[in-house]
């Protein structure tokens, strides 16, 4: 499966915590539903993110990225509004090129659902069909949820920063840094459930 027949398996529907959800790409035009969505976020949720996805004009950014091909996001929609996303964020960097950064969010309302590892899992199989070798995911300590799920797709800790996030009261916070080796886990990802992810 090359990366072009990945993406054209969207959009697709899926009943998630009793909800129909969809999972798309995102495109040019959601830069508003994902700043709404962003601004729906606890605080403490948006402290490991590269950029400020409550502020416009760095959604903008967001989506010219996607356009140009650096990054793969998909997004989970119901009723007309975002209540998630996964993105596949690759390197620039020649020296880098064969890792990608995992970022997965969802919407306090649809926590504990199982959406998290429903776009986790989409997101890794967008990964492994684009070529990506290494994938690293960053989140604070205390989103238990979030690393069981990393860990259950097998991503294992690298690397823990201390101190290095900072919240907008000045409070600094422990970054755990996840990493998982993509080419080892092709061979088994039918076991991890990426392959139904992706209808295989």
């Amino acid at each position: 499966m090359t990366a072009i027949e990945g993406l054209e398996r969207y959009p697709k529907t899926a009943t998630v915590g009793g909800k129909a959800i969809t999972f798309r790409l995102m495109r040019g035009g959601d830069e508003a539903a994902m700043v709404a969505f962003a601004r729906s976020l606890p605080e403490h949720d948006l402290l490991f993110l590269a950029r400020d996805i409550t502020n416009e004009a760095e959604v903008a950014d967001w989506v010219k990225s996607v356009e140009a091909g650096q990054i793969d996001t998909i997004v989970a929609v119901h009723d007309g509004a975002f209540v998630g996303y996964a993105a596949v964020h690759r390197s620039v960097m020649r020296w880098s090129a064969h890792v990608a950064e995992l970022r997965v969010m969802v919407g306090p309302g649809l926590r504990g659902t199982g959406l998290g590892r429903q776009l986790t899992q989409e997101a890794f199989a967008l990964g492994l069909v684009s070529g990506v070798e290494k994938m690293i995911a960053q989140m604070t300590l205390d989103q238990k949820g979030a690393i069981a799920v990393f860990e259950g797709l097998g991503f294992r800790p690298e690397a823990l920063l201390r101190d290095h996030v900072k919240d907008r009261e000045g409070k600094r916070h422990d970054l755990l840094m996840l990493s998982h080796e993509v080419a080892r886990f092709a061979a088994q990802r039918a076991a991890y459930g990426v392959a139904e992810a992706f209808g295989a």
